[in-house]
């Protein structure tokens, strides 16, 4: 299991170090650059290895997209099994070629969304059971209710756009902010009382499917 992220980012602390360790997974920790010595670095390493699982974000994906598809094809990547997604929307042009080019056409993308705050994946699909859609984090994961709300916090039905809200409680949600309390009852339920604000604008089409288009905050 190789998930790229930085060890001092969330999806560092709980995909490289807390569920790995819990799940006793065989993981692969790397350091240095995907483009050193040349852009094929990951499937050296992939090959090398036998890794299966492979998680990285879209900005990897697309700064690897271009450098062209030799540096990929060049390597078997016959161990890959599923591919993921991480730490921003991916656009459909990049979700199309890490799905081709990379996991030759095989190997399933799990399309995560989730935040530092919620500790865990909120809107994913699951491997071998979700449809998927080039672009799309596809379903809110088990127990967890999400929803799209207008500017003035009406919930709208159906196919819309909107802002993503999470309408209940899930177990890995952030508790508070330390020394004050306050700020973080503002932030986060302030804008839309007794629901979470994620701070994301979302589209939701016509299969109940979840396209995260970006901030909606100044962040």
């Amino acid at each position: 299991y190789w998930c790229t992220a930085d060890c001092g980012w969330i999806t560092g602390h709980s995909y490289v170090t807390y569920g790995p360790l819990l799940l006793g997974a065989t993981q692969v920790i790397f350091e240095g650059m995907p483009t050193y010595p040349d852009a094929g670095r990951c499937w050296e390493i992939v090959d090398k290895y036998k890794v299966s699982i492979f998680y990285t974000a879209p900005t990897a994906i697309r700064a690897l997209n271009a450098k062209g598809d030799a540096y990929v094809t060049k390597h078997s990547r016959a161990s890959l099994r599923l591919l993921g997604s991480v730490g921003e929307p991916i656009n459909p042009e990049a979700w199309k070629w890490f799905y081709g080019v990379i996991g030759d056409s095989r190997c399933p993308i799990m399309d995560t969304w989730w935040q530092t705050e919620t500790g865990s994946h909120l809107i994913t699909p699951l491997p071998g059971v979700t449809a998927l859609k080039p672009g799309s984090a596809t379903l809110p994961f088990f127990g967890v209710e999400a929803a799209i709300v207008d500017e003035k916090g009406q919930e709208l039905e159906g196919a819309c756009e909107g802002i993503l809200v999470i309408k209940r409680p899930w177990p890995s949600m952030m508790r508070t902010v330390a020394g004050d309390h306050a700020r973080f009852e503002q932030i986060y339920f302030g804008a839309f009382p007794g629901k979470y604000f994620a701070g994301d604008g979302a589209r939701r089409d016509e299969d109940g499917y979840y396209w995260i288009t970006g901030r909606v905050d100044d962040v």
